[in-house]
């Protein structure tokens, strides 16, 4: 075992002193050390309630004949980060989550590892980390938040408290309706109740074979999110036992899988973001070509919030994931013949799974639509690639041109959309948002909010090199790449000038001469990132694009 070097022969006598200082015994010490990374804390929702999770994960390892170490890792709540300085440290927290796990993992000689995240960038960075240490490793998250209620007794989730603000700034909402909406919004712990971020990660944590069936669906609240935490903890050890890795599991296949999936479920751009980078630790390329390649092909199936009136209790309810890639294997969509850490094929596990209800997940004969929920756009103002959640978009603003109405920062946008400086047929762009520029690629989830609750979401774009949050709504484009602060187009686009979108054709165009363009590239000096101290300015110097997964490279 692995552990052996902190625990075998009479040299680790020291190192088996300190876990004596523990109140470790031999009878521990005998078996595979299993490192249950806790991301628990109390100020994240999703978050709140994982030391429930790991209590059950721990009691399956201890079953199953291991001894389960806890450790803890951080989180970011993206909701409470939002539209302030804070948001610049959360897609950075997906790197320190990585690097984090890393260190106690290898530091320690943990045989096997059960991750438990929930919340947007925690998911994305255990996976970095289990490809990145390869040793047998199990995700097992949080669980979805039930959808809550508002003042008209329909469900609804947070996207819609963003989008209120929007509504009461331009009168269409009481304070009275407000403040229910505030009490009512969000029932209790979980990952947000639409297919946000988290949501959209948990569920391709099973489309690439890391986390048992339900791991994206069941609500943090059921009994059966206990059930799969001790399930987690007795799959772990059959994966010590037998030595499967998670690059046995995250193969080619797999991703292509995940891609598929996520195109099916209309997934939050964040995960061109994600997948791109877990690819890279597990040793397989993922580009933006080969997403819109996979959305070509893939039917939209859900319609979850905030691209529709469902929520993730639904798609539970519904058959879950597996249930959606059965459905996509009447394709011949997803590779079967994967690995999982359940201990089975792809193929088998979804053989047990069907769709209950196809108002949920729609039969691949009945689609949303023909090609996936995401759209890769590329053209003069995206060379690199820009991407937005097409299942979100309303029908009319598919393909639109307008004015440009440009800001340096997300602030600034807001104050605009607020006070009514934002007009129909606009397109807003949001500059000097991108990995570097930001530092930190802050989520617009409230700018495209309060447009939606303005109701301006069908007939206003917004533009930026910065990203989106998975509740986002809208002809809402981000990452775009080249950025701002790489000498990206974006940064020389000016009030007035044309920009034409066309999301069915994939391009994204600033209208303007290109002898024209060529003067003013001549002549632009993008702006230096306003952070020049602590971990955002280390971010700033090391982050790739946003087109090759915002990873971190000293190359």
């Amino acid at each position: 075992m692995k552990s052996d070097n902190v625990k075998k022969d009479y040299t680790k006598a020291p190192h088996r002193s300190l876990f004596r200082a523990m109140g470790y015994v031999d009878e521990e010490l005998d078996r595979p050390l299993i490192g249950v990374v806790n991301f628990q804390n109390e100020i994240v929702p999703g978050h709140i309630h994982l030391d429930t999770i790991a209590k059950a994960v721990k009691e399956g390892i201890r079953t199953a004949g291991g001894t389960p170490i806890e450790v803890p890792a951080i989180a970011v709540c993206d909701g409470i980060a939002m539209n302030h300085i804070g948001m610049k440290y959360s897609l950075v927290s997906r790197e320190l989550i990585a690097d984090s796990i890393e260190t106690m993992a290898i530091a320690h000689q943990f045989d096997g590892l059960v991750l438990i995240p929930n919340c947007d960038k925690t998911v994305p960075g255990a996976l970095m980390a289990a490809a990145r240490i390869n040793v047998p490793t199990v995700i097992v998250s949080g669980g979805p938040m039930m959808a809550g209620v508002d003042p008209k007794g329909n469900k609804t989730s947070l996207s819609q408290m963003f989008e209120a603000v929007g509504a009461m700034s331009a009168g269409n909402l009481t304070r009275e309706e407000l403040c229910f909406m505030e009490d009512n919004a969000c029932p209790g712990c979980g990952s947000c109740s639409g297919m946000f971020t988290a949501n959209s990660m948990n569920c391709l944590t099973e489309a690439v074979g890391m986390g048992l069936p339900g791991n994206g669906t069941i609500p943090a609240v059921m009994a059966a999110r206990i059930r799969l935490a001790k399930e987690a903890g007795f799959k772990v050890m059959e994966l010590v036992e037998k030595d499967i890795k998670p690059r046995d599991i995250m193969t080619e296949k797999a991703f292509r899988n995940a891609l598929t999936v996520d195109m099916a479920l209309g997934c939050s751009t964040n995960s061109m973001l994600h997948l791109p980078a877990i690819a890279r630790e597990a040793g397989v390329k993922i580009d933006l070509e080969k997403a819109n390649g996979m959305s070509a092909v893939t039917p939209n199936l859900c319609k979850l919030a905030p691209a529709g009136p469902h929520f993730m209790e639904e798609l539970n309810a519904a058959g879950g994931v597996y249930a959606v890639m059965n459905e996509l294997s009447k394709l011949d969509l997803i590779e079967k013949d994967v690995m999982t850490v359940a201990g089975e094929t792809i193929g088998e596990g979804i053989a047990k799974r069907r769709v209950l209800n196809y108002e949920i997940i729609r039969p691949v004969e009945n689609p949303y639509s023909k090609t996936g929920g995401i759209a890769v756009l590329k053209g003069n103002l995206a060379e690199a690639g820009s991407v937005v959640k097409r299942s979100a978009v309303a029908p009319e603003m598919l393909v639109h041109e307008g004015p440009a109405k440009v800001f340096e920062c997300e602030e600034d946008t807001m104050d605009a959309i607020l006070s009514g400086k934002i007009v129909p047929g606009d397109v807003v762009v949001i500059r000097y948002e991108g990995p570097k520029g930001g530092p930190g690629m802050r989520e617009m989830l409230s700018p495209t909010s309060s447009l939606a609750g303005r109701g301006l979401d069908s007939c206003v774009a917004l533009i930026t090199d910065g990203r989106f949050s998975g509740a986002t709504r809208g002809a809402a484009i981000g990452h775009v790449s080249p950025e701002a602060a790489e000498g990206g187009l974006i940064g020389v686009v000016q009030d007035g000038d044309r920009i034409s979108i066309n999301i069915p054709e994939g391009k994204i165009e600033l209208l303007v001469p290109e002898e024209e363009l060529a003067e003013r590239m001549k002549n632009f000096v993008p702006k230096e990132p306003a952070v020049k101290t602590g971990i955002l300015a280390k971010y700033a110097k090391l982050v790739k694009s946003a087109s090759e997964g915002a990873v971190l490279s000293a190359e």
